[in-house]
């Protein structure tokens, strides 16, 4: 077994209020050998890496995530806890960036499965699906001392199911904007002060959401995309002393953003803002304030921004206008573009889930087993991050060459570095007391180690 340094053991120690004792000890045990596993991240690959292949009580392990009693949300709550109390100052607000990512699987068993649209490997032209469970990620965006742009550290994931599959397994129907819901309003009662700012695709530009953060106690601020043909209207006017029947709910409606676009009377403000890859890009927006009207629904107050290129930008740089909203309707439109763009840090996060911790990987085939794994994947990788942050608190070691210098640490750094700690303490010590080491050559162990560490 890897013996881990104390900060490792007393960050990881946290989370044994969510298991009895006999769990939490096949819990640990399953989390490092998740950690130094290379390839497929099974049951089998972890024991094998804290060396009990051998142990024939195997089926021990199994069961911590096919029918040991725990809660992935009581974890998701002390995990937020950790990365608020190591990552940000007390008086921050709290980004959260919402999204989804398909596993695909398939299989006679996996009862969860169905037919998704695959955003990899669909084009702007061609929609393409795949089978598998789309799971949902909520993230917190949170600096890291070792990389100029901050990290998307998930902390609560959970299985959004098509309605085919709900409907065969006679479960309640939620949408994305419902399950972002009911999402939103844990993380608002887990952290009661702090202020909230959510960022998502279009796919949660919808009013019943907005309404849903506007009424949480205080309200989260939910930043996405808007529509260009969206029904925008006036506030309503006042009524008449003494008019009696209904008082209507929205006023004169607003010309549509895409007549905006065109229309010479518009005023375009010009800034540079922090763009997609860390660059800086000109643009030109307008930006007002709303009544957002869907036919069914009660109206709902927001700010709008439409954002285009200028007329002099290159080519290659050029990008198709877009709207964007906020649900709080006093903030800027320039904080409303900063918290759209940091979206981009969560697709970051699936494409090194997946290169380095095995996301995909996984082979169990119960129900509860496949609810459970997932999320602990993605769980690791923000558990590993604040073991990096504990143990490096300023200066984390970056793999270098003489032909590419690395300024900044990736995924793959961080994972090397709490490896290398792992496996650090594993009796390493006393071998160099047995003379046969010695013949040993040094400058091949150290190859040996950079491969294990940097092993995706």
């Amino acid at each position: 077994m890897p013996t881990p340094p104390a900060e490792i053991i007393h960050l990881v120690a946290t989370f044994a209020v969510a298991f009895t004792a006999p769990t939490f000890a096949k819990a640990v045990t399953l989390l490092y050998g998740a950690i130094l596993s290379p390839g497929r991240r099974t049951v089998a690959a972890a024991l094998r890496m804290v060396g009990l292949g051998d142990n024939p009580h195997f089926g021990n392990y199994h069961r911590v995530l096919n029918r040991d009693h725990w809660s992935p949300w009581i974890l998701s709550k002390l995990l937020l806890s950790l990365i608020v109390t190591l990552c940000l100052p007390a008086d921050a607000p709290l980004h959260l960036l919402i999204d989804e990512t398909l596993e695909r699987r398939c299989g006679r068993k996996i009862r969860y499965k169905g037919y998704f649209r695959d955003a990899v490997r669909s084009t702007a032209t061609k929609v393409s699906t795949s089978l598998g469970i789309r799971w949902m990620c909520l993230s917190i965006l949170a600096p890291v001392p070792w990389s100029r742009r901050p990290w998307a550290l998930p902390f609560m994931v959970v299985p959004s199911l098509s309605a085919q599959t709900c409907a065969k397994l006679r479960k309640p129907e939620r949408t994305l904007a419902q399950w972002a819901a009911l999402m939103l309003a844990k993380a608002r009662r887990w952290q009661p002060d702090r202020e909230i700012i959510v960022s998502g695709d279009g796919s949660y530009a919808v009013t019943d959401l907005v309404a849903h953060c506007q009424g949480l106690t205080p309200p989260v601020k939910l930043v996405s995309r808007l529509r260009l043909d969206a029904r925008l209207y006036e506030d309503p006017p006042p009524q008449p002393k003494g008019k009696r029947g209904p008082k209507p709910k929205k006023g004169q409606r607003q010309p549509r953003l895409q007549e905006r676009l065109i229309d010479a009377e518009t005023k375009w403000q010009s800034e540079k803002v922090p763009w997609y890859g860390g660059v800086l890009r000109q643009i030109e927006f307008t930006t007002g304030t709303a009544l957002w009207h869907h036919p069914g629904h009660a109206p709902v107050p927001v700010r709008w921004v439409l954002i285009r290129c200028p007329e002099d930008t290159p080519k290659k740089e050029r990008f198709q206008p877009a709207a964007l909203f906020c649900s709080d309707p006093a903030a800027t439109a320039l904080q409303i573009i900063a918290w759209f763009i940091a979206r981009w840090n969560i697709e970051v996060t699936f494409e090194e889930v997946r290169a380095f911790l095995g996301f995909e990987t996984q082979r169990q085939w119960s129900t509860r087993a496949i609810e459970r794994t997932a999320p602990c994947l993605f769980g690791i990788f923000s558990l590993v991050v604040l073991m990096a942050k504990v143990r490096y608190p300023e200066q984390l070691p970056i793999r270098q060459t003489a032909w590419y210098e690395k300024e900044d640490a990736t995924f793959s750094d961080v994972l090397a570095a709490i490896r290398r700690d792992l496996w650090g303490g594993t009796n390493y010590r006393r071998l160099p007391d047995d003379p046969d080491l010695l013949l040993f050559p040094s400058n091949l162990a150290v190859s040996l180690m950079e491969m294990a560490c940097y092993s995706a």
